[in-house]
């Protein structure tokens, strides 16, 4: 057994107490309340974070609501009988009738095909060529400026060596290379670090992508065997996406959100 669950056991063997229900009542009675009174004495970044927490929740409840409302569609009359009189040319075709009828199952599949994809971070700030390379001057008279220094944070596999410094293109510093993440896992409210396994796609274009330059936004594979993940049919997950939240070159470390 857990080490958590002495309640639940107990509760199991021995009952609730005679007023548990009612105690349980007024703590949901009270709850917005106090929500209510955290939110006005909440100030600064912890008020700010509270105040985004219960915006999400109060959007999510409402596309809730708006979701379950009945809309209009056509149906079939259960009875078959017109509501007004028609003419007998109709009379063979199938009666159809202004209804409030919603197919719950079709939207969401609907949602839940259109947010596969969804990302934490749908849109993020361009970077610069200037600010994301540093130009190298080379030669004896340092006239020679072909070489960049890459001063964002790079991903480079294992068995990455660097080339030549005669013939190196794009420098990437040790001090910025990085292999591991912190992912949170959105449904499970946990944090995990995960070693990376490649970059998937960086939105400020292709070249960084395969540089491997980790920005806000970039969605990376990390490997996630050690979660314990499971497939519908019982395979084991390794790899998955996650995109970064921060900016990594500032934090001195990649903080990722799983796309689940």
């Amino acid at each position: 057994m857990p080490q958590n669950e002495h309640i639940e056991l107990h509760q199991k063997r021995y009952g609730y107490r005679l007023d548990h229900h009612e105690r349980k009542r007024k703590k949901e009675a009270r709850a917005a309340k106090e929500r209510s009174r955290k939110a006005r004495r909440l100030i600064g970044l912890p008020g700010k974070l509270y105040a985004q927490k219960l915006h999400k929740e109060k959007i999510l409840m409402k596309k809730t609501i708006a979701m379950h409302e009945e809309k209009d569609k056509k149906r079939r009359l259960d009875d078959g009988q017109p509501q007004n009189a028609v003419p007998a040319y109709l009379l063979e075709r199938d009666q159809a009738d202004r209804a409030k009828v919603l197919s719950n199952t079709i939207k969401q599949k609907r949602k839940e095909k259109a947010g596969k994809w969804e990302v934490p971070l749908p849109k993020v700030r361009p970077i610069s060529e200037q600010e994301m390379f540093s130009v190298i001057h080379t030669g004896k008279r340092r006239k020679k400026q072909w070489k960049r220094m890459i001063t964002k944070v790079t991903f480079v596999g294992p068995s990455f060596t660097r080339k030549p410094p005669k013939y190196e293109r794009f420098i990437q510093p040790t001090g910025l290379r990085m292999k591991k993440a912190h992912v949170t896992h959105p449904e499970l409210q946990a944090t995990f670090c995960l070693d990376i396994i490649g970059i998937k796609k960086n939105p400020n274009g292709p070249m960084y992508t395969s540089l491997g330059v980790v920005t806000k936004g970039t969605i990376i594979e990390v490997n996630v065997s050690e979660l314990g993940l499971v497939t519908p049919g019982g395979k084991v997950v390794w790899g998955k996406y996650a995109q970064v939240t921060n900016n990594p070159e500032n934090d001195g470390c990649i903080n990722a959100v799983l796309l689940v």
